[in-house]
């Protein structure tokens, strides 16, 4: 099969759209519903706050091992198996008598980050780096939608139906992944079979590339604000704000809409401008919204539009430059597209989960804010003097 046809054919590329967006859909849609969560199991709200980070965790660790497995046994096999593990975590979740339980559950519903991975990988298995990048934004668009609507959709379905009305509609979006993947996608590893050793020392050798370093830590910082926001804006939004979970998730969609606008300008624009351009851009406008409080919120106070309003600028920018990050640090050993992929991720989710929980204890009851956005701020400077360097294995 050639690789046009396999990315030319819209229900493919549809597919991947959807299997890449059910992992960060699991990730916030339960968030309007932790106050629930909270009286449901007579727990406190740190211990049921871990059914985020915990599931962060657990996408950082297990993105080291899917890449390498896809590797050996192929890309298809492996992303089957995770949905079906994400959909046996999600029925965990929905019976769970007790918040270990609970939380146990979450842990296996982090399988579901096979569809990230390995939709990245499928890919570059099929095409050039700078069409990759394209590419990838499109792909990506999915992870932009989700947590569109998660939120929103999480805190109305609580409001409605109570918190496992979120995890049931979790169960029904897997199962479709579930059947795209196995209708859909092919096999696009043709240089599967090495051993699962030689597979992991491919970690040794991007590692000690700098220009993987180089990529990888730049889409990590970028996608460190997002993370960072994730983690400090609920306390500020029930707060201060005092948003509802269905409100707060209204105005979240906010960023996630930038998300997909700069994932649409990557899609269109990355191989034309080249993947440099696009990681330049995408860090200084991310850069510019992280900016953005230091002036709203001395001159309107503390609202919605000044805390939502800002991250419109951060998802463009991230839209932007992420894809191409991805693409350029998979680039870098193209036959262990596997191995890069997962290791990309699991330095983005790893740092996303620090800065989530540095951002949770810097806003503390919701009266930090601009403690808040001096960190975000930094971090979003750290990434665009990142993408300032040049490695010398970048052409363009």
């Amino acid at each position: 099969m050639s690789k046009s046809a396999v990315l030319g054919i819209n229900p493919r590329l549809t597919s991947l759209m959807i299997v890449a967006a059910v992992s960060p859909l699991a990730i916030n849609i339960f968030l309007p519903s932790i106050p629930k969560l909270v009286d449901y199991f007579k727990t406190d709200y740190a211990t049921a706050s871990l059914g985020l980070s915990l599931f962060l965790a657990a996408m950082s660790v297990l993105q080291l091992i899917i890449g390498p497995l896809s590797d050996k046994y192929g890309r298809r096999p492996v992303m089957i198996g995770g949905i079906v593990m994400f959909l046996a975590g999600t029925f965990v979740c929905l019976l769970a008598p007790n918040i270990m339980i609970f939380l146990f559950g979450r842990l296996v519903q982090a399988f579901a980050v096979a569809g990230i991975v390995l939709s990245r990988a499928i890919v570059r298995d099929l095409v050039s780096r700078e069409k990759s990048a394209s590419a990838i934004g499109y792909v990506t668009m999915g992870m932009a939608v989700a947590p569109m609507i998660g939120p929103a959709m999480g805190g109305l379905l609580d409001e409605l139906y109570g918190w496992q009305a979120s995890f049931i509609l979790l169960g029904v979006l897997g199962t479709i992944a579930l059947g795209f993947v196995i209708t859909n996608i092919p096999e696009t590893n043709a240089n599967r079979g090495s051993p699962i050793k030689s597979q992991v020392a491919n970690y040794r050798l991007l590692l000690a590339t700098p220009a993987f370093w180089l990529y990888a830590l730049t889409g990590a910082t970028a996608s460190g604000v997002f993370f960072g926001f994730l983690g400090g804006a609920p306390a500020l939004a029930s707060g201060p704000l005092g948003l509802s979970p269905s409100s707060y998730g209204l105005w979240f969609a906010i960023t996630a809409f930038g998300y997909l606008i700069g994932n649409f300008v990557s899609g269109r624009y990355s191989e034309r401008q080249g993947i440099r351009w696009m990681i330049i851009t995408g860090t200084l406008i991310a850069l510019a919204g992280c900016a953005m409080p230091f002036v709203l919120f001395p001159t309107i106070g503390i609202s919605a539009i000044a805390l939502f309003g800002p991250m419109l600028l951060v998802g463009i920018g991230n839209g932007m430059a992420l894809p191409s990050t991805t693409a350029a640090a998979i680039s870098v050993k193209p036959e262990a597209a596997g191995a890069a992929s997962g290791l990309i991720g699991a330095l983005q989710t790893g740092f996303g989960a620090i800065l989530s929980s540095v951002c949770g204890i810097v806003v503390a009851g919701g009266t930090a804010a601009n403690a808040f956005a001096a960190v975000i701020f930094g971090v979003g400077v750290i990434s665009v003097i990142l993408a300032m360097l040049k490695p010398p294995s970048l052409n363009r």
